[in-house]
């Protein structure tokens, strides 16, 4: 009897599952910016940055802040870097001169005779980056401020730092 009434059920009929679509994945940024503040920042850090986010948006650098990044191209890339030149710093250093990098090329070389907040947006030439392959920033200050109370060495202020695509011409 229990047999009889376990095995009588209402149960549906079988059908076949969906259709399966293709996975269409977004196609992988070209290039990176990145914020100080980001929550994978750490992860592409080589060396002289800070640990320690100031101001929940910028870290103090040591005399060569560099950044690896993978480019997935090298067509149309432009050096980005959101910086500070520090009052503080200034007042001890005087002018600096910062000279900018990509895997080991000189890009550019400027003297600030100020200190302030600053942008930089320089072309990449295409030579000196292998498609799909991992790139290093960097950034390098001629003059680093040293605490008398503890040695620490500051450069300046790093707000953000990568490639960006230069917009193609329509």
């Amino acid at each position: 009897m229990c047999g009889l009434l376990c095995g009588c059920g209402n149960l549906p009929e079988p059908y076949a599952p969906p259709a399966q679509r293709p996975f269409f994945a977004a196609p992988p940024e070209p290039a990176r910016i990145v914020n100080m503040a980001d929550a994978d920042a750490e992860s592409h850090f080589v060396q002289d940055i800070d640990a320690a986010l100031q101001g929940n948006a910028w870290r103090w650098t040591g005399k060569r802040p560099t950044i690896r990044l993978h480019a997935n191209s090298n067509q149309g890339l432009m050096y980005s870097m959101a910086f500070a030149v520090a009052d503080s710093t200034f007042q001890q250093t005087g002018p600096v001169t910062l000279s900018f990098f990509v895997n080991d090329h000189l890009l550019d070389r400027i003297r600030y005779t100020s200190p302030g907040r600053r942008r930089i947006e320089k072309p990449v030439p295409a030579k000196w980056l292998e498609p799909d392959k991992d790139v290093t920033l960097a950034a390098e200050i001629d003059k680093v401020w040293t605490a008398q109370s503890d040695g620490a060495r500051l450069g300046f202020i790093l707000v953000s730092l990568g490639l960006e695509q230069i917009p193609e011409p329509k």
